[in-house]
């Protein structure tokens, strides 16, 4: 930042000097955002397919930088009052040609100053106006950041209400627990009928062992009367 001239708008001002392009080049950039505001002017360098744009945005920003750390002016305060580029010294250079002819190369520099102003409080609120009319927000970075923050804090704030206590049930939780209660009395319903089943076996060979003894006992009766006919 250099000292501001008499013959300049006020405000504060930024300048990069020798810039390593041709004041046309510059100039064709410069007449794009002169009057903006410093957030429209921003919106059309970024989009901007000039090569140019990215030196002139890095130059209004270190003008909106000054007068933030400078002058305390919030950057939606600002607009671009002037801009311009002056031509700055040539480099010479010289290239072989044919015949053993040299062609001079001439490399441009220019100064590109931006100069950033204040909207009176009358402007600023009628800007305000129009923009609460029209349904759009003010386009700031930092104002949208807070709204972002302040949204999510809401979101979060209402999801921890609606999540259940450690000690209150969940329908999950009962779930579960009617899934385990199940399974215990399925189990216990199994072991039941295993035990009715080996009980029925233990019944079916007492029955099997008893019927044997008869059978040999019958035999041994037939055996005995044999005998005794003889």
């Amino acid at each position: 930042m250099t000292g501001a001239k008499t013959n300049e708008r006020p405000g504060v001002r930024a300048q990069h000097r020798h810039a390593r392009m041709s004041a046309t080049k510059a100039r064709a950039v410069l007449d794009l955002i002169r009057g903006k505001s410093v957030v429209e002017a921003r919106t059309i360098l970024q989009f901007s397919e000039r090569g140019a744009a990215r030196t002139v945005a890095k130059v209004l920003d270190s003008a909106v930088a000054n007068a933030a750390n400078n002058n305390s002016i919030a950057p939606e305060e600002l607009f671009v009052a002037t801009a311009y580029a002056d031509e700055g010294p040539t480099l010479k250079r010289w290239r072989p040609r044919a015949r053993g002819r040299a062609t001079r190369i001439r490399k441009r520099t220019c100064h590109i100053t931006i100069i950033v102003g204040q909207y009176s409080p009358e402007e600023f609120d009628a800007i305000r106006s129009r923009q609460a009319q029209s349904g759009r927000a003010t386009p700031d970075a930092a104002a949208a950041r807070a709204r972002r923050v302040a949204g999510s804090r809401r979101r979060s704030g209402a999801k921890a209400a609606d999540e259940p206590t450690a000690d209150e049930p969940t329908v999950d939780d009962a779930v579960s627990d009617g899934a385990v209660v199940e399974d215990a009395a399925l189990g216990a319903a199994e072991a039941a009928g295993d035990e009715e089943a080996t009980v029925e076996v233990v019944g079916d060979a007492f029955a099997g062992t008893a019927g044997d003894g008869d059978d040999e006992a019958a035999d041994g009766e037939g055996d005995s009367d044999t005998k005794d006919e003889d």
